[in-house]
Formats: C-alpha cells, structure tokens, sequence
C-alpha cells in the first residue's frame, strides 16, 4: 500500500502573546513581503516587527490571546484524513509559513513518516506569488537541506473549485435573506489586499479573486433563483504599507453602503480559516464602521473551515494528484490564469 503524505500549507498564527513579535518578524523577514536585500530586510523586519507588537498585542487579546488558525487547520486536517482514508496509507501534515508548526517540523516528520509520495495543498484558494509561492519557496528549501527526496506533487490553486464555492454558497444564501429584512442588499467579497505593484509583475491572485467572485455568484443563482438579482462587489483589505494596494478598500466599501442605506453581507471570499482579519477586522472594526457608516444591517458569513463540501472539493483535488506529475488548478487542465500572468506556477507550460 502507498504511503501518501499531504501537506497542508497556510499562513500561521501566533499562539501566545510573547509569540506576536517573532511572528511579525518572520512575516516581514520573507523575502515575498519585502523585497529588499537580505541584511536591510532583516533589520527593516525588525523594525516593524518591535513598532507593530503593541497594536497587535490589543488585536490578538479580542481573540483570547492566540489565532484561532492552527485549530482551525488542524480541524481540516482530520476531516481530510477521514475523507482520503480509502487512499492508501494517507497521513496529514501541517506546514505554517511564518509560525508554529513550520515547514522544518513537518519536513522532518515526514522523513520519519517514509511516503512514497509528497502532496502539497495550500490553503490558499486564489494563487498569490506572497502565500502559495511563499510557502512553497520555504518548502523546498528546508525539504532539500534535510535531505527529503521523494516524489512531490503540487496544488497550485483552486479559485473555483466546486466544494469551496458551493460551501461558500451555503453559507452566503442564508446571511442574504437575513440583510434583505433590513432592505436592499450588497455582498461584499472581501479579500486580503496586495499592492498594486505586485499584480503589475504578473501575480493572477486578483484574477483569481475576481474568478471566485464570478463562479459563487453563479452558484447562488442557481441554488436560489428567488433570490433575483445580489449586488455582488470585491474588495480587499488589510492594507500595510504607503503604497498603493489593490482597490476598491472593504472600509471604503463599507462606508459607501451606508451613504446608500443598503444592508451589507461581509464574505471572505479568499480565507478559509478564522483569524484576526476576520474576528476582528471584519466583525469588530468594519462591523463599527458599518453602524457609524449607518448600514441598516450588516451580516458577517464565517469562513468555510471543515465544511464537508469544501473538504470533499480537497480530497478531490489530492486524488487528482495522486494520478497526475504536473502541478494542477482546480480546473485540472494545463493552464487556468491566461497567459501574461508570469507570477503563475505553469506559466513555461
């Protein structure tokens, strides 16, 4: 029987308050987020890292002290195991990029583990050059230094994978019926932002964005034609630097809906995991601006997490792999952004 091991990469969370400041430092350290020379990089992430603690200190006490994400993760893990026990002997792995358990724990379990086959599945629904690519930069490089040889095999996204976007579909229908008690209705697909001059480099992450965006709208016509014609709009959140980010800004957004007393449904159309951009950004900061903004209603949709059709829409995508040498989208094919987006993983395919 193969011994199959799937490595599911995210972003991490700290999971204490002494860990907020080594894991903003290892978030600005990756060479992804701030693309400067080594030395000036380091000394820059140290920087921010010692001036952003404090605030992120208050962020991460609304939530108890930690990010919830690891849980989160490791609930999905088990439900994948469950749903991949038929294919051989398949063990989970998790791999955070920027804290705890990291790519070097899990590259050395899995030498202990002895597979036969690697699968590596982000979950980052919409390909970015600063997550996926991230991760599997790290990935690589610690796989190499500990000397794992095996065959890997790689997800590179899945935008519009079916079990995300039906189970996101699930979840919306519901929290659009809820607002519209309260009179017109906007959806508010709300992902984190980039700056713009990442995208001009070639990164597909807002293509695939506006991708997802598509295929749920799509999915809740067909589950709920009664619902007759959603406002559906994307935006992106969590700008950090002075540059220029990916617009429109959710905040902006927000307050726009108020100014024309539409109700609002927030979804977080590119995590699948709770943690502080959706525990507080969203259902504390933006929630306040909404009552301020004079939003008659507004209706946050949680994140998709273990739902059994997005965890299925997973398995799946891992079976793909076991029967497939080449790295693969959620269209299966050869290619899903359209040439020109060279920040994509098949883009000399």
């Amino acid at each position: 029987m193969s011994r199959i091991a799937v490595v599911l990469f995210n972003l991490g969370g700290p999971d204490s308050p002494d860990a907020i400041r080594p894991f903003l430092f290892n978030l600005f350290n990756d060479p992804a987020i701030l693309t400067l020379p080594g030395p000036f990089r380091t000394l820059l992430a140290q920087f921010l890292s010692r001036r952003r603690t404090p605030a992120a200190r208050e962020i991460y006490a609304k939530m108890g002290g930690s990010s919830p994400l690891l849980p989160n993760t490791e609930d999905q893990a088990r439900a994948l195991a469950d749903l991949l026990a038929g294919n051989g002997d398949v063990q989970i792995f998790i791999a955070m990029r920027y804290w705890n358990p990291r790519a070097d724990e899990a590259v050395q379990a899995i030498k202990a583990y002895g597979p036969d086959l690697v699968v590596l599945l982000p979950l980052y629904p919409q390909f970015s050059t600063t997550t996926t690519a991230s991760s599997l930069r790290e990935w690589f490089a610690v796989a190499d230094r500990h000397g794992l040889d095996v065959p890997t095999r790689t997800v590179c996204c899945y935008p519009t994978l079916p079990g995300f976007i039906n189970a996101y579909a699930d979840l919306v229908i519901p929290a659009i019926r809820e607002a519209r008690q309260a009179g017109a209705v906007r959806v508010l697909l709300s992902a984190h932002g980039l700056p713009e001059r990442v995208v001009r480099n070639g990164d597909p992450y807002q293509w695939q964005v506006e991708q997802s965006a598509a295929a749920l709208a799509q999915a809740v016509r067909n589950r709920a034609p009664e619902l007759g014609e959603v406002d559906w709009r994307v935006s992106y959140q969590s700008r950090a630097t002075p540059e220029a980010w990916l617009k429109p800004d959710t905040e902006d957004e927000v307050k726009l809906a108020g100014a024309e007393r539409r109700a609002l449904v927030l979804l977080p159309i590119a995590f699948v995991s709770e943690h502080s951009e959706t525990l507080v950004e969203l259902d504390m900061e933006y929630a306040e601006v909404a009552a301020h903004a004079g939003v008659p209603r507004y209706v946050r949709v949680p994140t998709v997490k273990a739902d059994e059709q997005f965890v299925a829409g997973l398995a799946e995508l891992v079976r793909r792999m076991l029967v497939s040498d080449k790295p693969i989208c959620s269209q299966f094919g050869n290619r899903l952004c359209p040439v020109g987006f060279s920040g994509c993983p098949n883009s000399r395919r």
